[in-house]
């Protein structure tokens, strides 16, 4: 006899229904996150450039520092020469674009060599902050003052007449004149000499302040002749 085989169970041409669906409903559509990079990875991401931002930001400030205290007298707490130069450069180029006026007035303290030898150089630092308050003092926020070494000081005016900027440099010279200080039980006075040079739209940084200083020299010789002429 021949062994019957059981047929195989035939596939059912429809499909059950999931448990719990309707006719006609259909699944929400799933979320895939993009390919690469999961959403820890782009908080990491973000805050990693938070940091570089914060970082960025403190280098300009310490730079921002550095180039300010290489532009400042330390002893003084004003422009030093290279400030003072950045000023004024920018200052000529104002007043060539806008032809406006300004002046820069150089001051060379007298006596402050002997005041040096006689009581030290304490006393001679004492000095020259003293002159650099009454500079401070005769000058409006517009304007600028600076050491530009030794016993030589710089201030920049604007707009003003030659005639005003002259008359600035006498009552410049007067307030330093009025300072009396006293070392070692003994008072002394320093007094300045100031030479101006008037800025305009052809003037050029360098030359300005090489004007101003062959003024002052002609005017230190100038007073040194009338304290020898008022001393005989």
């Amino acid at each position: 006899m021949k062994k019957r085989t059981r047929a195989r169970a035939r596939p059912s041409a429809v499909k059950k229904r999931r448990k719990g669906t309707g006719t006609g409903s259909k699944r929400p559509p799933r979320k895939i996150p993009p390919k690469g990079r999961s959403p820890a990875t782009t908080d990491r991401a973000k805050q990693t450039i938070r940091q570089l931002k914060a970082q960025l930001a403190q280098a300009h400030r310490r730079i921002e520092e550095l180039q300010a205290s290489a532009e400042t007298d330390f002893l003084l707490n004003i422009l030093n020469r290279r400030g003072f130069e950045r000023e004024l450069n920018r200052s000529i180029a104002y007043i060539k674009r806008y032809q406006a006026t300004g002046a820069v007035i150089i001051l060379d303290v007298d006596r402050l060599k002997p005041i040096n030898d006689a009581f030290g150089h304490a006393a001679g630092d004492e000095v020259l902050k003293a002159v650099a308050t009454a500079l401070g003092r005769q000058v409006r926020a517009s304007d600028v003052v600076g050491r530009l070494g030794g016993d030589e000081f710089a201030v920049l005016l604007w707009n003003l007449s030659e005639t005003d900027a002259r008359a600035k440099a006498a009552s410049l010279e007067q307030s330093i004149d009025e300072l009396s200080f006293v070392f070692q039980g003994r008072t002394v006075t320093a007094g300045a000499s100031a030479g101006v040079a008037i800025l305009g739209p052809h003037t050029d940084a360098a030359r300005a302040l090489e004007a101003a200083d062959a003024a002052m020299y002609l005017r230190k010789a100038q007073r040194r002749r009338e304290e020898e002429k008022a001393a005989l």
